[in-house]
């Protein structure tokens, strides 16, 4: 299947759809997940158009592996779980539902668990004090 350009989170990219977003960089952006697993839940794209880790290029696999340590670390500053959840789907049959590769944070707490995947939208009124959070902690 070759990468659909209109895919949300390309639109995303493109500014067609807002975000909340916790950082950026010339190759990489990471928001809230609008459908959090939990608090803090957060996804990190490339801006290169790939569908999923099979298409994208080394250099902008490196760029978003970077990008979620760095995200990763400060929801850790931030928001001080019990431990940090990394999830990445590659095609539909592995769970992949958005066809842009991207990388899911989920903090996770004991005794917490997590919300069903891609179940419950939040609005971004709720997500932006959290987003906060974390981007003080870059």
């Amino acid at each position: 299947m070759a990468y659909d350009k209109n895919n949300i989170f390309a639109k995303i990219l493109g500014g067609e759809i807002p975000s909340v977003k916790v950082y950026e960089d010339s190759k990489t952006l990471a928001f809230m997940d609008v459908m959090p697993e939990a608090d803090g839940h957060v996804l990190v794209i490339p801006k290169e158009g790939a569908e999923n880790i099979l298409d994208l290029s080394a250099e902008g696999m490196a760029a978003m592996m970077a990008t979620v340590q760095k995200v990763a670390t400060a929801i850790d500053m931030a928001l001080s779980p019990d431990g940090i959840l990394l999830k990445q789907y590659n095609r539909a049959a592995a769970g992949q539902s958005v066809f842009h590769v991207h990388f899911h944070i989920v903090p996770r707490w004991e005794d917490m668990p997590l919300a069903p995947h891609g179940k419950v939208m939040v609005q971004a009124n709720l997500l932006e004090p959290i987003a906060a959070k974390i981007r003080s902690a870059l």
